[in-house]
C-alpha cells in the first residue's frame, strides 16, 4: 500500500518547498470561495448561464497577458519578490469584490473587471511558482512534487466550493470575498519567510523579445506543443463548470450548496487520485499516459451530461477530476523536464495561459451551447469532443505521445539548488 500512497519526500527534503506549499494551500482554499461566489453572484443578478460563461471569457485575455508578462518577469527577477507583490495585488482585487457585494445594488460590471484583474495577477504569479519547483526538489522528486501540487490544488478545490456554498448560504457573498482576501495575506507571510530565488545565470532581461524567445522554444519542441494542445482540447470542449449554477439550481432543483457540490466533485476525484499517486513516479511513458487520461476525462464528462441523477452526476464528475489530475501530473513533468531553468518562467507562463485560460474558454463554449440547446447537451457533446480530440493529438504528434521521462528530458532541466 505504501507504494500507492502519495510520496511526501519533497516536503521532507526541502524547507523552501514546505513554505511555498503551505502558503499556497491556504491561498488556494480562499481562491475557491471567489471561484464559486463570483459566478453565483452574476447568475443571481442576471439569471443567465450565458452571462456566467462570459465571466470566464472576460478573464481569458487578462490571464494570457498576465501570464506572458509574468513569465518574462520570472526569468528576469527574484521569483520570491515577484510572488510577494502578486499576493498583495490579488488580495486587493478580492477586497474590491467584497466591497461591491456589500452595496445595495452591486455592479455586474465590477465583478467582470475585478475578476479579470485577479486573473491577470494570478497569471503573473503562477509562472514563478512553477519555475521554482525543479530547483526546490530536484529532478528525481519532480513527479512526486507535482503529485503533491495536484493533491494541494484538489484538496482546496474539493473543500473550497463546499465551504463557499455554506458561507454564501449562511452568511453572504461578501463574506466569501473578504475571506479570500485574508488568505492571500497569510500566503504573503509564508513566501516572505523563503530565501530569494533568482533565475540561474542571473536572469534574462524582461520584455517582448524575452517573451518571443520563450514562444519560439515552445514551437521548437513537439512534446511541449502536444502537452499544451491536448490540455486546450480537454478544457475548451469538456469543461462544464459554467453549467453548474443552472444545473444545480434548476436542473437538479437544489440550492447554492448543490452548486457547491457540483464544483467540488471533480476536485474530490482528483484529491483521491492525489492521495493514491505513489505509482506515478514509476510511469515513464508520460505522453501516452496523458492521452489516455484525457480520453477518460472526456468520456466521464459525456456521461455526466446524460445522467438525470445528482448522485451519478457527482460520481461522473469525480471520475473526470481524477483523470484530469493524472493528465496534469504527466503534462507538468513533460514540460519541466523539457525546459532549462533560464526559460522556465516563460515556458511556465505559456503553460499557465493554457491551464487557466482553457477552462475560461470552456466556460464560454459551455455557456453558448448550454443557452442554445441545454446544459446536458453542452456537457455530453463537449465530453465526446474532448476524448476524440485527445486521440487526434496523440496520433498527430508522435514525439509527444512517446515521451519517456528518463530518455527525453533536457539535460539542463535536471539541476537543483
Amino acid at each position: 500500500m505504501r507504494s500507492f500512497l502519495v510520496d511526501i519526500s519533497p516536503l521532507r527534503s526541502s524547507r523552501q518547498y514546505r513554505l511555498l506549499f503551505s502558503g499556497q494551500v491556504i491561498s488556494l482554499l480562499g481562491r475557491q470561495l471567489t471561484v464559486v461566489a463570483a459566478p453565483v453572484q452574476v447568475f443571481q443578478m442576471t439569471d443567465s448561464t450565458l452571462a456566467v460563461g462570459l465571466l470566464g471569457l472576460a478573464q481569458f485575455p487578462a490571464l494570457v497577458i498576465g501570464s506572458l508578462i509574468g513569465g518574462s518577469l520570472g526569468d528576469a527577477l527574484d521569483r520570491r519578490r515577484l510572488l510577494l507583490t502578486t499576493q498583495l495585488l490579488m488580495a486587493a482585487t478580492t477586497a474590491g469584490l467584497g466591497i461591491n457585494a456589500m452595496m445595495d445594488q452591486p455592479s455586474v460590471a465590477a465583478v467582470f473587471v475585478l475578476t479579470s484583474a485577479n486573473a491577470a495577477f494570478s497569471g503573473i504569479d503562477s509562472p514563478s511558482r512553477s519555475a521554482m519547483l525543479p530547483r526546490l526538489v530536484g529532478r528525481d522528486l519532480l513527479p512526486a512534487a507535482f503529485s503533491l501540487q495536484i493533491l494541494m490544488f484538489q484538496s482546496a478545490n474539493a473543500a473550497g466550493p463546499l465551504l463557499a456554498g455554506l458561507i454564501i448560504a449562511d452568511w453572504s457573498l461578501a463574506a466569501a470575498f473578504w475571506l479570500d482576501s485574508i488568505t492571500f495575506l497569510v500566503a504573503f507571510i509564508f513566501v516572505f519567510r523563503m530565501l530569494p530565488m533568482k533565475p540561474e545565470g542571473g536572469g534574462t532581461k524582461a520584455g517582448v523579445r524575452s517573451i518571443v524567445d520563450g514562444l519560439k522554444f515552445v514551437a521548437s519542441k513537439e512534446q511541449l506543443r502536444g502537452a499544451f494542445v491536448i490540455d486546450i482540447n480537454a478544457m475548451v470542449f469538456g469543461m462544464p463548470r459554467a453549467l453548474f449554477p443552472e444545473m444545480g439550481l434548476s436542473t437538479f432543483g437544489g440550492t447554492a450548496s448543490t452548486v457547491g457540490l457540483l464544483y467540488a466533485a471533480p476536485a474530490a476525484g482528483a484529491l483521491l487520485m492525489g492521495l493514491t499517486s505513489g505509482w506515478v513516479g514509476r510511469i515513464r511513458l508520460a505522453g501516452r499516459a496523458t492521452v489516455w487520461a484525457v480520453v477518460a476525462w472526456g468520456l466521464a464528462i459525456a456521461a455526466f451530461g446524460f445522467t438525470t441523477s445528482l448522485v451519478l452526476a457527482l460520481v461522473f464528475l469525480a471520475i473526470a477530476g481524477g483523470a484530469d489530475a493524472v493528465s496534469a501530473v504527466f503534462r507538468n513533468t513533460i514540460v519541466q523536464l523539457s525546459t532549462p531553468d533560464r526559460l522556465r518562467g516563460r515556458i511556465s507562463s505559456v503553460q499557465m495561459a493554457v491551464v487557466a485560460g482553457g477552462p475560461r474558454l470552456g466556460d464560454a463554449e459551455a455557456g453558448i451551447v448550454g443557452s442554445a440547446f441545454s446544459p446536458r447537451v453542452a456537457a455530453w457533446t463537449g465530453g465526446f469532443a474532448s476524448a476524440i480530440g485527445a486521440l487526434i493529438v496523440g496520433a498527430a504528434l508522435p514525439i509527444f505521445r512517446s515521451f519517456d521521462t528518463k530518455d527525453n528530458a533536457d539535460p539542463e532541466a535536471g539541476s537543483s539548488s
